[in-house]
């Protein structure tokens, strides 16, 4: 077992599921012809070393991701590469840091630097805006939490990364929790019923209920839901439905129009969580390089 299979699994990813996927990215990557640039200005018996550096500030998530696309690059060319992870996912990182280190054919690396670097970059960059978030809600007990809004394909490993930051996670997919938002309440005619029809096609599922106004607050609370998303309340709003949710053990999330100015002052309202769909959908990679030594 390889460094990155351990390190993956102990992670709580499915290897299998990580591996198909970045093979398939490999594959995406050569899918108009072998590696022409490193073909021709490097021979094939040319061997080095390479290290992933961090060019900025950050938190790290995908390490052991980068470190399986050199590695099934490897398996590709016939050949073993070493790999040594120097800072683990979950790790702060400031310029100059070297974070995996790789030795090898430098045709192999040279072909696998894209694919490692995407997924390191991007990860990261999701890990460091969780990080950031929750240095914001420091001094409260508020806890950021993503949402579906992830890049396709990537869903899994987004959230993953949102944990290495910090942070905790929605509903996976739309499977593992119910959620009822506006449309389901028109569509059924009331928050109520919309509820009810869960609850009886689904005892068992977790429901969240979406409200606009303390009026469906106290709706929700008064039907059974667990937890309130408080959609686009301002901190004085969402610091009441706190109020009324609260004492009947119900939870509450706050969503819509928090950016990390104002994410100390709604976290003061006393909501248990925040969501923020920037984690995923629109988060800045770390700058992070593949430098030859």
């Amino acid at each position: 077992m390889t460094d990155s299979t351990a390190a993956l699994r102990e992670a709580g990813l499915d290897y299998e599921d990580v591996y198909r996927h970045v093979a398939a990215t490999l594959d995406e990557d050569l899918a108009w012809g072998p590696d022409a640039t490193t073909i021709a200005t490097i021979g094939g018996e040319a061997t080095g070393t390479a290290e992933i550096v961090s060019r900025q500030l950050g938190c790290l998530a995908g390490v052991p991701v980068a470190a399986l696309a050199l590695e099934i690059m490897g398996e590709r060319d016939g050949v073993e590469l070493e790999t040594e992870v120097l800072l683990g996912d979950g790790s702060v990182v400031k310029p100059g840091d070297v974070v995996l280190r790789v030795t090898g054919p430098v045709r192999t690396l040279l072909t696998a630097e894209r694919t490692a670097l995407n997924y390191v970059s991007q990860l990261s960059g999701v890990a460091t805006a969780t990080h950031d978030w929750m240095v914001a809600l420091q001094g409260t007990d508020a806890v950021v939490r993503d949402t579906r809004k992830t890049v396709p394909g990537l869903r899994v490993l987004q959230k993953y990364a949102v944990r290495c930051g910090g942070g905790q996670n929605h509903r996976m997919g739309l499977g593992d929790a119910a959620l009822i938002k506006d449309n389901h309440i028109a569509a059924t005619g009331s928050l109520t019923a919309a509820f009810t029809a869960i609850r009886e096609t689904f005892p068992d599922l977790p429901v969240e209920v979406e409200c606009d106004t303390l009026e469906q607050v106290k709706e929700a609370v008064s039907v059974g839901a667990e937890l309130v998303l408080l959609d686009n309340m301002d901190p004085a709003t969402a610091a009441e439905a706190v109020k009324i949710a609260r004492p009947a053990g119900v939870r509450t999330e706050a969503s819509g129009g928090i950016v990390l100015a104002n994410a100390a002052a709604y976290g003061a309202t006393g909501v248990d969580f925040i969501a923020v769909g920037a984690l995923t959908h629109s988060t800045t990679v770390l700058d992070l390089g593949f430098d030859l030594v």
